[in-house]
């Protein structure tokens, strides 16, 4: 398209210099040699005008039609002023829209036709129409090749910016990704270095075991720094607003590994017991690891807050989806402290389970303690409800 109309732009400028080099010279021969005062005058004021065309182009359209009839009625067959006309409803075509092109050049080629008609009656009047026509036409194309261009130009740019926005988006889940993993599993593994030392300490109160006393000291402090140091990394990398990625990035812990993380926690005094109702069966990758993360985070949570030692994790598996609780008999006011802004873990665990198209609720029992309840479907993470 942008190369038929470049062509026609050339085609139109071509013809217009061969119509000027046919007939201005001529009608220029016959004004220098009648002398007469009025054509002269009229020339020079339609030209002078054309230097204020761009601010009053309709103006200087009527200007250039209206000296040119002039001119032909006082004898001129092709006014000197044709050239200055032809320009402006060029200029007029090329800035006006294609409706208001064609309604002044159909006027201006009816008045220069009527005109023509009248003063030189024979084929002149049709000359000057179909010039006058093309000097129209040759501004639409103009008009018609710009705005392809700057239609491009913007198709480019709107293109790129698409690019640098999905650019930006792969980098906050990679963000996100980032800080989940930290979060869950380096935190959970210094959580409980941390609750063991602080065990170890109390343990050993006797004089004899003073150094010994000193060492386990000194891995509790490293620990709670390891900690707020993990806690504000963690920070950092979440930025406010950003979007959880849909699937995980490469292949993570599962419910297999459920009774290893169990173990884990008796060795730091926390005694879980995993009760499943339903058929267990092969659940989606990314069911597996929201199930994995929010067990993990609420166990180590328990363990740091509630101020018991058991708990339990039941494991539902319905036709659609896959419910887990983990409950506790600790109190609630220590649970209450993971609301804090400083705190990750529940967010962390929200972000999961909306990710796969979940529902999460975390609170304090009835019948007292604290309560994590997930409810994740099969059918959003791809895979079918038996």
């Amino acid at each position: 398209m942008a190369r038929q109309q470049l062509l026609l732009l050339i085609s139109s400028l071509s013809s217009m210099v061969l119509f000027t080099l046919a007939t201005i010279p001529a009608a220029v021969r016959i004004g220098l040699s009648s002398h007469q005062p009025l054509s002269w005058l009229v020339t020079v004021v339609v030209y002078a005008l054309l230097v204020v065309r761009r601010r009053f182009p309709l103006g200087i359209v009527a200007v250039a039609v209206i000296g040119s009839v002039v001119l032909m009625a006082d004898g001129m067959a092709y006014p000197l002023t044709l050239l200055a006309l032809f320009g402006a409803l060029y200029g007029v075509a090329l800035e006006s829209s294609p409706g208001r092109a064609l309604a002044v050049g159909a006027t201006v080629k009816a008045t220069l036709l009527a005109g023509s008609l009248i003063t030189h009656p024979g084929i002149t009047g049709v000359v000057i129409v179909l010039w006058a026509a093309l000097a129209v036409t040759t501004g639409s194309a103009a008009r018609s090749h710009r705005a392809y261009l700057a239609e491009a130009e913007e198709r480019a740019r709107r293109a790129e910016q698409t690019r640098e926005d999905e650019a930006n988006r792969r980098v906050t889940e990679e963000r996100l990704r980032i800080a989940r993993e930290l979060h869950d599993a380096v935190g959970h593994h210094v959580a409980l270095i941390n609750v063991q030392a602080g065990a170890l300490a109390c343990l050993l109160d006797d004089e004899d075991r003073s150094q010994a006393m000193e060492s386990v000291t000194h891995i509790q402090q490293a620990s709670e720094e390891a900690l707020e140091e993990l806690r504000l990394t963690v920070g950092l990398l979440r930025e406010p607003g950003a979007a959880e990625p849909a699937e995980p990035a490469e292949p993570v812990p599962g419910l297999d590994r459920l009774g290893e993380l169990i173990c884990s926690f008796a060795g730091a005094g926390l005694r879980v017991t995993r009760e499943v109702t339903g058929e267990a069966r092969p659940l989606p990758e990314a069911v597996e690891l929201t199930a994995y993360r929010v067990i993990q985070e609420s166990l180590t949570n328990t363990r740091k807050h509630a101020g018991c030692d058991t708990a339990v994790v039941r494991l539902g598996y319905a036709p659609g989806a896959l419910r887990l609780a983990v409950e506790d008999e600790g109190t609630s006011v220590a649970w209450s402290g993971l609301r804090t802004p400083g705190g990750h873990g529940i967010v962390g665990m929200r972000e999961r389970v909306a990710a796969v198209g979940g529902r999460l609720a975390v609170g304090p029992r009835p019948e007292g303690g604290y309560r994590v309840f997930a409810e994740l479907p099969l059918r959003a993470a791809g895979m079918e409800g038996s």
